[in-house]
C-alpha cells in the first residue's frame, strides 16, 4: 500500500494504492493485515478529497466534506490522465447536509441520500456546501469506463425504494437502487443503499459472492460509540473487520460480505464488473459458513 498527495490552491487529494490479495494469502491474515489491505479509513476529512485506487477492478472509492471551501476533483498520477474522468465514471452519493456538485459549469443541488452520476469525459468536478455548520458529506466510487453515459441525479424517492426483511431477524431495510441496469445508465458502476431501521442491526442476509465484480461498502448513520462488524473471506474460512461510521471496505470478487452493527446503521453498496445486474449474486446459506 502506498499514499500520494496531489496539491492545489483548494485542497489537498490524498489517494492511496492498493494491490490485490488472493484468497490463500487472506487465509494467513491477521487483524493488522486484514485492516491494512481492505479497510479504508479517514474518508470524510474537511476541505479535502481522500482516494483509495484498488487493483480489485480499479475501482476509486473517496469521500469529501467542504466545510469552509469547496473541494476539487483533480486527476493524479497514478492515472496517466489529464483529468480524472478522462477514461473513468463517478458515482456521488450525499450522506451529510445539503451540497452542490458543480459538473462542468452545471451545479446539481445533492440533499441527504440523493445520488449524482457523472459520466466519463467530465472535466472539472467540485463539491460545496449550503451551510458550513451542516455541511454535504460526499461518497465517491468511480470506475473505469469506455461509453459516455449522460450526467444524471436521483432523489432517494427516484431509485425504487423496496423495504425486505423481519424484525424478528433483526434485518428489517429499505434498499434504494440507483445506478444500475434498470436505473441510472452507466458503463459498469452499479451503487445504491440500504437503511436499516431500528432494532434491526444485520445487512446482506442472505449471504452472496459476487464472482463476476468487485464489491465496496461504506457505512453511515452509525453512531460516534457504536461499532460494525464486517464479515468477508471465502465461505469456509470467513474473517471479520470491525469499523466505525464513514469507514468504507473492499470486498473482493470471492469474498462473502455481510454484517451485523451494534445499532442500526446504514451503507451504500457499490460495484464494478463484468455486469450492472442488481440481482447478480451467488448465495451463500448460513449452513455453509464457517
Amino acid at each position: 500500500m502506498t499514499t500520494k498527495k496531489t496539491n492545489n490552491d483548494k485542497n489537498i487529494t490524498i489517494m492511496q494504492i492498493r494491490f490485490e490479495s488472493s484468497p490463500r494469502e487472506v487465509k494467513t491474515m491477521d487483524t493488522a493485515s486484514l485492516r491494512r489491505e481492505f479497510l479504508v479509513e479517514n474518508l470524510m476529512t474537511e476541505d479535502n478529497i481522500s482516494l483509495t485506487y484498488s487493483h480489485y477492478d480499479r475501482l476509486i472509492v473517496g469521500g469529501t466534506k467542504p466545510v469552509q471551501q469547496s473541494t476539487e476533483l483533480k486527476t493524479h498520477e497514478e492515472l496517466k490522465a489529464d483529468y480524472f474522468l478522462q477514461r473513468r465514471e463517478l458515482g456521488i452519493i450525499n450522506v451529510g447536509g445539503k451540497g452542490s456538485v458543480e459538473v462542468d459549469g452545471e451545479k446539481y443541488a445533492l440533499e441527504k441520500l440523493d445520488c449524482l452520476y457523472v459520466g466519463k469525459g467530465a472535466q472539472k468536478v467540485t463539491f460545496s456546501s449550503d451551510n458550513p455548520a451542516d455541511p454535504a458529506t460526499y461518497y465517491l466510487l468511480s470506475a473505469p469506463a469506455h461509453k459516455e453515459y449522460p450526467t444524471t441525479k436521483y432523489t432517494k424517492e427516484q431509485a425504487a425504494p423496496v423495504t425486505l426483511g423481519d424484525g424478528k431477524t433483526s434485518n428489517r431495510r429499505t434498499i434504494y437502487k440507483y445506478i444500475h441496469e434498470a436505473g441510472i445508465q452507466s458503463c459498469q458502476l452499479v451503487m445504491g443503499l440500504t437503511v436499516l431501521e431500528e432494532g434491526s442491526v444485520w445487512n446482506s442476509i442472505p449471504a452472496h459472492t459476487h464472482t463476476r465484480r468487485t464489491e465496496i461498502y461504506f457505512y453511515f448513520d452509525l453512531n460516534t460509540d457504536q461499532r460494525l462488524f464486517h464479515m468477508m473471506g471465502e465461505t469456509t474460512e470467513t474473517r471479520h473487520i470491525i469499523m466505525k461510521n464513514h469507514e468504507a471496505v473492499i470486498s473482493p470478487s470471492w469474498s462473502v460480505h455481510f454484517g451485523a452493527g451494534t445499532s442500526n446503521y446504514g451503507f451504500i453498496w457499490g460495484m464494478g464488473g463484468e455486469n450492472k445486474r442488481y440481482d447478480d449474486m451467488d448465495p451463500a446459506p448460513l449452513d455453509v459458513l464457517l
